[in-house]
């Protein structure tokens, strides 16, 4: 294992901050372009068709208005156009995560061998393309995973009193959870870690979990910042792979139980 696999970060936000500097070495910047650009382009179609509808609908919205009542349109079309982009981010970052997850796992793979400068050997493009039936299914064990829970959560916020004060805390805790789950599981399923052995190993390192998906889903929130969050965040969740739980899998015996 080279000098730059073990580092000294300790909580989640260190290890996701460091993605910022990984995205940029050379030999890993060719694996950042191509799910970034995916997302980019896909994002701005999206984000192209939704403004056009938005146009419309303010256009009908304006014939129906008094003329007194005209000066409404320069302050809901910005906040129109705001809740657009957060909501889309959202949405869309879970469309691409399916989308990208071929290319998310390679760049996981990339980002460890610089890490420990040695080859996972994984494969060609050919063993790649025979992977993909079991690299979606992974990505149905998380949506599996993600779906009841977030309806049990976005259910809270109906109940009285509790929609106002826990329920966002839960919410916001849950989604720091998932996204530790999301972007952790590349390079634990490229070691072929089966998915509840994977949730057990982040479940004994809460504090570092729970710190780096909070910054992932906080970066989220950030129009235009969002599109290199997933990048960002596979080779940080990689780096914590290399320090935290890489020698423990790598010897099973040893493995969390």
């Amino acid at each position: 294992m080279n000098q730059t696999a073990k580092t000294s970060r300790k909580s989640g936000m260190d290890y996701f901050l460091f993605g910022f500097s990984l995205i940029k070495r050379k030999g890993l910047r060719s694996f950042v372009f191509i799910p970034l650009m995916v997302n980019l382009l896909l994002f701005s179609g999206v984000i192209y068709f939704a403004i056009g509808q938005l146009e419309n609908a303010f256009a009908w919205i304006s014939a129906q208005l008094p003329d007194y009542l005209s000066w409404l349109n320069f302050i809901l079309w910005p906040l129109a156009v705001i809740t657009l982009l957060v909501v889309l981010s959202f949405i869309f970052s879970s469309v691409m995560n399916w989308i990208a997850a071929p290319f998310n796992g390679l760049l996981a793979e990339k980002v460890e061998q610089h890490l420990t400068g040695k080859d996972l050997n994984t494969g060609n493009t050919v063993d790649l393309i025979k992977d993909l039936p079991r690299i979606f299914g992974r990505e149905w064990m998380k949506l599996k995973y993600y779906l009841p829970r977030a309806i049990i959560c976005l259910v809270l916020f109906w109940v009285p009193l509790l929609g106002q004060t826990a329920a966002p805390v839960i919410w916001f805790l849950f989604s720091a959870w998932m996204m530790a789950i999301q972007y952790c599981d590349y390079p634990f399923d490229n070691h072929k870690v089966p998915f509840p052995d994977m949730k057990f190993a982040l479940n004994q390192t809460k504090g570092t979990s729970f710190t780096f998906g909070a910054s992932v889903t906080l970066f989220s929130m950030i129009p235009i910042v969002n599109f290199i969050v997933m990048p960002v965040a596979i080779c940080g969740a990689t780096a914590m792979w290399v320090d935290k739980y890489r020698e423990a899998y790598r010897h099973p015996e040893i493995a969390p139980q």
